[in-house]
């Protein structure tokens, strides 16, 4: 059991940062006489002198500004855990789980997990990026808290966040664009295509699949980015993800005759709207707000 108790070092705190006892008193509603008590109690626990006289000021002794320094950790700890409790008390959640479909905007997602984090610092986020019925299967479950998916949950009411555009691409030196033609679904047929395997556990799906003869499957969108890239394949990409690429020419757009471009409108889905925290509430809003303020006109 520590001897000094956290009183203790707010006390020597304030009258290190207000100058002396008496400016100290004034503004911790206490009497100089308690503060000096507290001060001297302290010195004689640790056995180490921690303030010296300057004239009618003090200062604290080289040990005393180690030591301060070292309080002021466990002061910001001490209030901070109030806080928590404080917040707790009032209903906030612990922990916002949360399922965001891998195509959604990467840069929306941080600037809103930056947001979040700001007002809320000591709310813990779990984050799970899904894909395809992967994030409706943890809303069934009842694990995820809200889900972020172009896919309808049945049961669920969800809220139009944003729509993303597919393009399909290949490496500039691909074989496809080789051909230097429209091409057609048979042309596609004999290439092989990337796709992402759906996070589901129980009901997957292959969503954008041609039955190509070749089929490479991956877990994350970014190695199929990374692999189409690389020439190993063909993909519908989220244009988000690969307009650095595009513009540099990196990647270019395959020449369909139809359905080279595709639009997933995505939807914001809550566990149980009515039930939310303030927490949940407040994710939902810096995910809407994100969204409008690094997606238009570019998804």
């Amino acid at each position: 059991m520590s001897r000094v108790t956290l009183a203790q070092w707010q006390m020597l705190a304030a009258v290190v940062d207000h100058g002396g006892f008496a400016r100290a008193a004034e503004v911790v509603h206490k009497s100089p006489s308690t503060l000096n008590h507290a001060v001297h109690k302290l010195e004689q626990q640790l056995g180490v002198k921690v303030l010296e006289p300057v004239g009618r000021q003090v200062r604290l002794t080289d040990a005393g500004e180690l030591l301060l320094r070292r309080a002021r950790q466990l002061i910001e700890s001490a209030e901070a855990l109030e806080d928590v409790a404080g917040r707790l008390s009032e209903g906030l959640e612990a922990e916002v789980v949360l399922s965001i479909d891998q195509i959604f905007p990467n840069a929306a997602l941080a600037v809103a997990l930056s947001r979040f984090s700001a007002a809320y610092p000591y709310v813990r986020v779990q984050l799970h990026e899904t894909v395809l019925n992967g994030g409706i299967e943890m809303l069934y479950d009842g694990r995820a808290d809200i889900a972020i998916s172009g896919l309808a949950a049945q049961g669920f009411l969800g809220e139009p966040l944003v729509t993303v555009r597919f393009v399909a691409v290949a490496h500039h030196e691909h074989e496809l664009h080789g051909l230097e033609r429209q091409l057609d679904l048979r042309d596609l047929q004999r290439h092989r295509q990337l796709v992402v395997r759906d996070s589901a556990l129980r009901q997957s799906m292959d969503a954008g699949w041609l039955k190509a003869e070749q089929r490479w499957t991956v877990s994350h969108l970014e190695t199929s980015i990374d692999m189409v890239r690389r020439g190993l394949g063909f993909a519908w990409l989220p244009e988000t993800r690969i307009h650095t690429d595009l513009e540099s020419g990196v990647l270019r757009p395959l020449p369909l005759a139809a359905g080279g471009v595709r639009e997933v409108p995505m939807q914001m889905i809550f566990r149980d709207r009515d039930r939310a925290g303030p927490a949940t509430r407040a994710m939902a809003r810096a995910l809407k707000e994100a969204v409008a303020s690094e997606c238009t006109g570019r998804v």
